[in-house]
């Protein structure tokens, strides 16, 4: 039995001209490292999500600054259904079609994977606004760009974010946002941190 590693094993399976198996989703927990990145990034927001958007490992700038509680889940999911999530965006519609319109690039690329199609169609019953914008057959992509929220308690903050695929967890992807500048982000991302964790203490 040949013993390779992830890596070889997709190498071999190129060199054969065939398509390396997909790996199972969701499988593993976050390594360690990856978590040690995500925490360090404070006081900037930073998390994972898997290929059907699961929030996978979320920092705690993100959760305060996106307000994703223990009830949130799935980002998507969150976007269209939770009321606190839309009364932040400050341009919903945009946003709206932006994350419908990524979502569907994203279910493109596995046309195998049956969740996807299950997820829209619970969002669509559930979601007028989703519904409406994936109806209009929008393709997306954001492996960067701004993302603009209103924070009910920090006031506009405006964020320039890179999204990064992880080759060792195949679907997933770490999302890192950094202040925009002259935008004042950055010393109302201070102030809402220090305040958290003054309460917190």
């Amino acid at each position: 039995m040949l013993r390779l590693t992830p890596a070889e094993r997709e190498h071999l399976y190129l060199l054969a001209g065939q398509n390396p198996p997909q790996a199972p989703v969701g499988a593993g927990p976050v390594p360690p490292a990856l978590r040690r990145v995500i925490d360090s990034w404070l006081p900037r927001p930073a998390y994972v999500i898997d290929r059907h958007w699961n929030l996978i490992a979320v920092n705690r700038a993100a959760r305060l600054v996106f307000g994703y509680g223990d009830g949130d889940h799935n980002c998507l999911v969150s976007f269209f259904v939770n009321v606190r999530h839309r009364s932040t965006q400050a341009c919903w519609e945009d946003a709206a079609r932006a994350m419908a319109g990524q979502f569907r690039a994203d279910a493109a690329r596995y046309p195998d994977d049956a969740e996807f199609e299950r997820m829209a169609a619970e969002l669509c019953s559930v979601s007028p606004e989703f519904a409406d914008v994936w109806a209009g057959h929008d393709i997306g992509s954001a492996a960067q760009g701004v993302k603009v929220i209103e924070h009910p308690g920090a006031g506009q903050l405006a964020f320039e974010y890179t999204t990064l695929p992880l080759p060792d967890l195949p679907g997933h992807r770490l999302l890192l946002y950094v202040p925009a500048p002259g935008t004042g982000t950055e010393s109302r991302l201070a102030s809402l941190l220090s305040g958290s964790q003054s309460a917190a203490d």
